[in-house]
């Protein structure tokens, strides 16, 4: 068992996003729990995962592309991806895009599709 504060667990930019940092903050047997911070104008490009992903929208607002259908997240949505889906992500505010993703503790092999954001 261990209890630290977010702010403790250092924030590493993520490599094919814009304005993207993510935090391992917690990670178990079974599961990890990041937290991924955007900045306005930011985002992440199309991609799949080879794991899937149960996210938690803390602050902010994005358009997410989920398999192709689009949508606006807003604090307080949670999302569900698939494992091999292709998604990606958008801030399309003037704060700060803020949430929550827990996938298994499996390898998780990214693929880009497309350009960068």
């Amino acid at each position: 068992m261990s209890v630290k504060h977010s702010s403790d667990v250092p924030a590493t930019p993520v490599k094919a996003g814009k304005f993207t940092s993510m935090q391992v903050l917690l990670q178990g047997p079974n599961f990890t729990m990041r937290r991924f911070v955007m900045g306005p104008g930011g985002g992440m490009p199309a991609h799949t995962n080879t794991v899937e992903h149960e996210q938690y929208v803390l602050r902010g607002r994005a358009r997410i592309s989920i398999g192709g259908e689009e949508f606006e997240v807003r604090a307080g949505d949670v999302v569900f991806i698939h494992e091999g889906v292709p998604h990606w992500y958008q801030n399309v505010s003037d704060e700060d895009f803020e949430f929550l993703c827990i996938v298994p503790n499996k390898e998780d092999v990214v693929k880009l599709i497309g350009k960068s954001c």
